[in-house]
């Protein structure tokens, strides 16, 4: 019972300390790429020679100081101390924090097997001990938490007075310097990854301008072309036939006031696709409702609206998410049910904002989603499923976005957002929070 016992204490141990020493050190630097060749660690292999290098001149140092001295120490516990206090430099670069405890016992352990002065008389460590200690040391200031760093200098200097009162200056510029050069070290690298790393971000940021700017071409130089195109020939169409009905004439005026205003929302967009910042332009909201309206029905949709509850004032993204979303959701109707008639309902319920766009089997028999109203959506034009957006006609090889793009915005504002066919139309219902915890500009 009792080896069990130490068997778990002994284990506990270990891993506590593992646990201690893994949370302390930080991961190594990235080396230079001159550093390295392939696997090999260059650092490290010259770690190796210098504590090749240290234990043979230890092991001089140590032979001839002995034979001088006449203390009559065995040639093999020489041999040991010149290993033990050599071997750590190997491990400082993997394991700074078992270098540095290494080393300093290692000294210890030489202070007390060989007093301090009796090989030597001006001498009290072994000096290549001293060189191992103090590349430990620095070891441990770059790479491991200030808590320990300061532990370490702190305990160099004590153990330095301990063994030897009159090395306590000694002991204190063994720890100053190590100390000193592993703070630069770490100041250098922190700006130096602080630099790269404000590079990156500004590369990204360069090419993400560089992307908007791309699309605001291609937008400019295609859509905003022919959309232009559009309102002159709506313009333009009336006065290519002799007294034009009126009706005709103000169909093309409404073609033209529709592609102006698509235009003008067009070229915010692209202003805020070049600069990155910020449309400062108004933005439409439900205040514009009415025109909005309008606009359905100089494109042939009989439409009726109806607003219920107290109105209140909304915060810009859910004003402008809540108008976005009727607009598109007209777009369809007039699209793929032209005829149709269009219900339209805006509530005002407390905390959200309830908007119901509905509409019954046009004169082609077509919902909005391109299915026929006999066919319980199923049939040849779309799929009928929940939020499914077919175009027919000539657009029939792809689908649209329209409904994707409004589910986005609700979903975006913390809403939700129903769009499918219905026994005899199509609905789309959106329902919004009134929060201004959600002030993103969802243009």
């Amino acid at each position: 019972m009792d080896i069990n016992r130490a068997r778990t204490m002994a284990a506990t141990l270990v891993t506590e300390t593992t646990k201690f020493v893994t949370g302390a050190t930080n991961p190594p630097a990235p080396r230079h790429p001159r550093l390295r060749r392939g696997r090999l660690d260059l650092v490290e292999a010259a770690d190796v020679i210098v504590a090749l290098i240290c234990f043979a001149a230890s092991n001089s140092w140590l032979a001839n100081a002995n034979a001088k001295s006449h203390a009559g120490h065995a040639a093999g516990t020489l041999l040991l101390i010149a290993f033990v206090t050599s071997a750590p430099l190997v491990l400082r670069t993997r394991l700074p924090l078992t270098a540095w405890a290494a080393s300093a016992l290692s000294i210890i352990g030489t202070a007390v097997i060989i007093p301090p002065r009796t090989l030597h008389p001006g001498t009290v460590y072994v000096p290549a001990s001293l060189l191992v200690y103090g590349l430990c040391l620095y070891a441990v200031t770059v790479r491991c938490v200030p808590r320990i760093v300061v532990t370490a200098a702190l305990a160099t200097v004590i153990a330095g007075i301990i063994i030897q009162p009159e090395t306590a200056a000694a002991a204190f510029f063994l720890t100053v310097i190590p100390v000193l050069i592993g703070v630069v070290v770490l100041t250098r690298r922190s700006g130096q990854r602080e630099l790269a790393e404000q590079e990156r971000r500004h590369s990204g940021e360069r090419a993400l301008l560089e992307e908007r700017q791309r699309i605001a071409r291609e937008l400019h130089d295609v859509v905003a072309h022919h959309m232009s195109v559009i309102a002159i020939q709506a313009e333009a169409a009336p006065y290519k036939t002799a007294d034009p009905p009126p009706e005709l004439v103000e169909c093309f005026a409404e073609i033209r006031g529709s592609a102006l205003t698509g235009l003008t929302e067009l070229r915010r967009l692209l202003g805020v696709l070049r600069t990155g910042g910020p449309s400062t332009a108004p933005q439409p909201g439900l205040a514009v409702l009415d025109a909005l309206l309008d606009s359905a029905r100089g494109a042939g949709v009989s439409v009726t609206a109806s607003v219920t509850g107290e109105p209140v004032p909304l915060p810009e993204g859910v004003d402008l998410s809540a108008y976005r979303i009727l607009q598109e959701a007209l777009s369809n109707a007039m699209r793929h049910a032209p005829g149709s008639h269009v219900s339209v309902r805006v509530a005002y319920a407390g905390d959200r904002l309830e908007l119901e766009v509905r509409n019954d089997a046009g004169a082609n028999g077509t919902r909005p989603n391109g299915t026929r109203a006999d066919d319980g959506g199923a049939g040849s034009g779309g799929t009928g499923a929940e939020g499914s957006e077919t175009v027919s006609g000539a657009g029939k090889e792809g689908g649209g976005h329209g409904i994707v793009g409004m589910r986005e915005r609700a979903a975006m504002l913390g809403g939700t957002l129903f769009a499918g066919p219905t026994s005899d139309g199509f609905r789309v219902t959106a329902v919004l929070p009134v929060s201004h915890d959600h002030q993103e500009d969802p243009a």
